[in-house]
């Protein structure tokens, strides 16, 4: 076989692991008829609202199943750009919306208009598993700026700034964040806005969890003083409206970078089809008592959870203000957080994702998505306490 370029060999980095070792066991094993308890990856257990999917079978049956406007229709960018001035200080306008199939796409989308090849961009570690290999993929060097435990994972603006490099040309946020839980308070996300502006660097805000806030509330950096003209706010549909699979989302950003995004859009995706995008307004234009049902939903569970945990000295909460999932501490048991997960998807059924699974910082702890009914989370949580105390002991 002819060579492969650097770039794709290179998505995954040396040592070949990606992180979702225990995600692939647990699926094969899963497949083989074992009964396993996935709390891995943050897929709903809930389908798609009914009339969302009316919405788009109709459309569907309509015909709508040519090319799409690679940009996204115009009825779907306008619905956008109305959400996003109702919940924000600072109105959007249809221009500055490139509609992407979903998140992660938005996420590399976003990467490629700020980055030239071997320039850097910052990643707050834990990240989400996909972070730095999207960073490598669009061809950048992803700089690594921990965050600790014991702070709540709260970043912190002096350790971004001491670890930018002559190249650095953006900073990547995710608040709420996945995996920790953690809503970055207002201080932090005006020192970083001012690092941005200083340092004339893109800010990209991953936002998908904004509607999902147990604690406080969300604030998009957008709306801080000269932000609007250098931050790109990727969202998506996929939490908010448990439309995963739908693969629908959008990058919002001054007019010009998002222009040059739909350029990139022709020589990639060729944009979203029609009947998804028809299913994606009707789902903006209802109002939030879908997406507010699906926040009630994880919240409750969340706090099941963390009932569930109760003092038990062998797993320790970081109790999240935001997202679908709960970060467990499980250094007292003396394993790190991917061998204790193999461990208990051998001897419990149970499936998480190892602290490793997103960086450094989370190095000792798992990540447990809140994607199956109370009942079963407080079962699982148990079994999985009394296998940190067996092993602690």
């Amino acid at each position: 076989m002819a060579q492969l370029s650097q770039r794709i060999s290179g998505i995954v980095g040396q040592g070949g692991d990606d992180g979702w070792s225990v995600y692939y066991r647990a699926r094969e094993l899963a497949e083989a008829g074992h009964p396993i308890v996935m709390l891995t990856v943050g897929d709903h257990d809930i389908k798609t609202d009914p009339a969302i999917l009316d919405a788009m079978r109709d459309s569907q049956q309509r015909g709508d199943l040519g090319y799409p406007p690679v940009t996204g229709s115009a009825a779907l960018r306008r619905a956008i750009a109305e959400r996003v001035s109702a919940r924000t200080m600072h109105p959007a306008r249809p221009a500055e919306v490139q509609v992407v199939p979903g998140g992660q796409a938005g996420l590399f989308a976003a990467l490629v208009a700020t980055l030239d090849p071997g320039q850097s961009c910052v990643v707050l570690d834990p990240y989400y598993a996909t972070y730095v290999q999207t960073v490598r993929a669009a061809g950048g060097r992803a700089i690594v700026v921990p965050t600790d435990a014991e702070d709540g994972f709260q970043p912190e603006a002096a350790r971004i700034e001491a670890a930018l490099a002559p190249d650095t040309r953006a900073i990547l946020l995710n608040t709420p964040n996945n995996p920790t839980g953690a809503v970055y308070a207002p201080d932090l996300l005006e020192a970083i806005a001012d690092l941005c502006r200083r340092r004339d660097l893109w800010l990209i805000s991953d936002e998908v969890y904004d509607v999902q806030v147990h604690v406080g509330r969300h604030a998009s950096p957008r709306d801080l003083p000269g932000m609007a003209g250098r931050t790109l706010v990727v969202n998506s549909l996929s939490k908010s409206h448990a439309m995963t699979g739908s693969r629908i989302g959008w990058v919002l950003g001054p007019e010009d970078a998002i222009a040059r995004m739909g350029e990139l859009a022709t020589t990639t995706t060729y944009g979203v089809p029609g009947f998804i995008q028809d299913a994606a307004v009707f789902a903006l234009t209802q109002g939030a008592q879908i997406e507010e049902a699906i926040a009630l939903r994880y919240r409750r569970r969340r706090d099941a959870v963390l009932e569930s945990l109760g003092n038990a000295r062998a797993v320790r909460a970081n109790a999240p203000a935001g997202g679908m999932y709960v970060m467990l501490d499980i250094r007292p048991t003396g394993l790190s957080g991917l061998d204790f997960a193999h461990r208990l998807l051998d001897a419990e059924g149970i499936a998480v994702m190892p602290g490793e699974s997103f960086g450094t910082a989370a190095a000792g702890h798992l990540r447990v998505a809140l994607t199956r009914p109370e009942a079963v989370l407080r079962d699982a949580l148990g079994r999985l306490v009394d296998f940190a105390r067996r092993i602690a002991a």
